[in-house]
Parts: C-alpha cells; sequence; structure tokens
C-alpha cells in the first residue's frame, strides 16, 4: 500500500521502517532502498511470547535483507527440532523460546489448559514457525511448521521458492505448497496469480521453475505450476495454505488435480 501511494503521500521525511507479521518480499526490500533509501527493518514476535528475533535501528548492526535479525538479548531463543533438540546452522528448524528465562511471560491460554501446554518441550516454548540460523546468527523466516515440506528427502519451507517466484515481473502473489507423489512422497505444487494481461503458457511454467532453481536450489523447484485468480488469506493478509492443500486433496479425490 505504501508502493501504490508514494506519488501522494508524503512518506518520505520517514527515517525509520518497521516491519512485522510475514517476511517482506524481496520486491518490497529493495523498493525501500531504491525509493525511500533507506533500510526496511523486519522484526519477528508472537502475541504470546513479544518480540524475540529483532533487528534494531538504535545501535549499530548490519542488515541482512529478508532476515528477521538477531534475538532479543535475554529471551534464549533458538531452533530446535520435533524432539525439542537444538539445531545447527543453515539447518530448518523451530523458532523456540527458553521459558525458564527471566523475559519468559506467558503462563497459559484463558481456561484451555490443554492448548496451554501443547506448544511446550521441556525449557522450550514452540512458536510454530520455522526458520534457519546462518553462520553469523541472523534468523531467516522459512514459514510456519505446518506448511513444511520434505520432498526428495530435503525440508524445505515455502516461503524462499514464493520469494523467488515473485522476482517473475508476470507475478503478483505465489503460494506453494507439497502434495502427494509416488515416487518422490512429496513434490512441489505452485499457485501463482499473473499480472493483468499475461496470459498462461508452458514457456512461463518453465521460466518460473527456473527462476526457484537457481535461487533456491534445484531440488526446490515447483513440479506442478497452477495459474488462479486469488489466493486464499486471513484477514491480516496471510496466505492460507492449508486451504489449498484441502483444495488439492479434494481435486485428487475428484480425479480433477
Amino acid at each position: 500500500m505504501l508502493m501504490d501511494a508514494s506519488p501522494e503521500f508524503p512518506i518520505h521525511f520517514l527515517k525509520i521502517y518497521s516491519s512485522a507479521g510475514e517476511p517482506l518480499n524481496p520486491d518490497v526490500i529493495h523498493w525501500f532502498q531504491d525509493v525511500l533509501h533507506v533500510p526496511v527493518y523486519d522484526q519477528y514476535g508472537q502475541t504470546e511470547l513479544v518480540m524475540l528475533v529483532c533487528n534494531y535501528h538504535a545501535f549499530e548492526m548490519p542488515v541482512k535483507p529478508g532476515s528477521m535479525g538477531l534475538p532479543m538479548p535475554g529471551c534464549g531463543v533458538s531452533l530446535v527440532d520435533d524432539n525439542g533438540q537444538e539445531v545447527g546452522i543453515n539447518t530448518i528448524g523451530q523458532i523456540a523460546m527458553d521459558r525458564t528465562g527471566f523475559a519468559s511471560m506467558f503462563q497459559g491460554y484463558w481456561q484451555e489448559p490443554q492448548k496451554s501446554v501443547e506448544p511446550l518441550r521441556g525449557k522450550w516454548h514452540l512458536t510454530g514457525d520455522i526458520a534457519y540460523k546462518d553462520a553469523d546468527g541472523y534468523f531467516w523466516f522459512a514459514g510456519r511448521a505446518d506448511d513444511l515440506m520434505n520432498t526428495s528427502g530435503y525440508r524445505i519451507g515455502p516461503f524462499e521458492i514464493e520469494s523467488a517466484l515473485l522476482e517473475h515481473p508476470d507475478v503478483v502473489e505465489a503460494a506453494v505448497i507439497s502434495v502427494p507423489d509416488p515416487q518422490r512422497g512429496e513434490v512441489i505444487k505452485a499457485y501463482v496469480v499473473l499480472q493483468p494481461g499475461v496470459q498462461e503458457s508452458e514457456v512461463l511454467v518453465l521460466a518460473l521453475q527456473q527462476i526457484v532453481r537457481e535461487r533456491v536450489g534445484r531440488h526446490a523447484f515447483p513440479r506442478v505450476v497452477a495459474f488462479t485468480d486469488t489466493l486464499p488469506k486471513t484477514p491480516s493478509g496471510n496466505i492460507q495454505r492449508f486451504v489449498l492443500r484441502n483444495a488439492h486433496q479434494q481435486a485428487a479425490q475428484a480425479g480433477s488435480a
């Protein structure tokens, strides 16, 4: 909305921009730098756990475009596997907070004792979001734990693939899910919304697959590409990938997937 309004709306006097929610896509990050000549500071948090990982503008730190930044001091943030064991560098894991630290404030969900213990694994409070950490300690969002895909032995989050697809000039929006495959267990399926006037074609499908191969890796390209007019979203604008998974399953059962 800022990008659309920028010619008329007086936003150029602003000096600092922060973003929370799902990570910003590359075209938005580039726009802030190219048009407003300032970086945008991505942050990560949850209602239950407040801000956990941040890019700080109050003191000097390099901002890596697309990264949610570094853990908040004292929060004890790490990445863990399904058993609550910490994972290594460049390995996908679930973002978790050490409940024994002084910053822990979550006591439970009101009158829902069973739901209150679901995110707990030993000392860890699991967020349900997955990420990986680079050698400098910066966290990079990969998606929701429910959206994690496993194809040909690789565990892949949807966000990097969707970001790569959005770099194609004909693409407005994109969402990816995994669907069953008899040979690979699962393959990646992309749902793509095109710019007005752009026609679907096999050439475009091949171009989209190639851009993912180059940006993310050969194991991550979508073997199935479906063009659609809209994507299902929450009121806050987050893509509802489970709706796409359910729709694919229903179509497969009907024999039309």
